[in-house]
């Protein structure tokens, strides 16, 4: 099976793409949600270390930003949470879809949690920094989170220098379903030793 991570900025377009490619796809902010709304284990964890706040159960995404924004190391704390949940649920979702030919894995930190091998292909999602912040805005995100995001991440200059292939994103779907078709086509002609 050959694995396809997709890196780049916060607001790049990295799920967009990562669909382009019509293989099945991990999108790690998803499962999140999931986890949020729906795992018991997940929500007591977090109320035993904020037994201060007000953390309700399904999991409201809102106050753990708030949460975040008030102390930068609550971040750490909620990702050691929350990060081994994912990990789970993307070796299950390996699993389940071992025998497909490919598979695409939208994961923010794929990198810093070294959860990268050898043989994926790293493929890097590049916007302008103006079509990123318009995207953003959109969201409504708090630029403090964003900022407090981005000094958890690895540079995009050097997720740049390791990706295999680059996609420039102009948000128009046309020329990103090119890119990806040509970036498909070569991943697959040039199919790695997976063994």
């Amino acid at each position: 099976m050959i694995k396809i991570a997709i890196l780049g900025d916060i607001g790049a377009g990295k799920t967009f793409v990562s669909k382009l490619f019509g293989f099945p796809v991990f999108n790690a902010d998803k499962e999140v949600k999931k986890i949020y709304k729906s795992n018991k284990k997940c929500f007591n964890k977090l109320k035993k270390k904020f037994p201060n706040k007000q953390i309700t159960y399904p999991i409201n995404k809102k106050v753990l930003i708030d949460i975040i924004i008030e102390k930068k190391q609550n971040l750490k704390i909620i990702n050691e949470i929350v990060h081994p949940i994912v990990r789970g649920k993307m070796k299950s979702f390996l699993k389940k879809n071992k025998n497909k030919k490919a598979i695409v894995l939208d994961i923010p930190l794929y990198l810093e949690n070294k959860l990268n091998k050898k043989r994926d292909y790293l493929i890097f999602v590049n916007a302008k920094t103006g079509d990123i912040n318009k995207k953003i805005s959109r969201r409504k995100t708090s630029n403090k989170l964003i900022k407090l995001l981005k000094r958890f991440q690895m540079s995009n200059k050097i997720k740049r220098k390791k990706a295999d292939f680059i996609i420039n994103n102009n948000f128009k779907e046309l020329n990103v379903k090119r890119n990806v078709r040509i970036i498909k086509s070569k991943i697959l002609k040039n199919e790695r030793n997976y063994t």
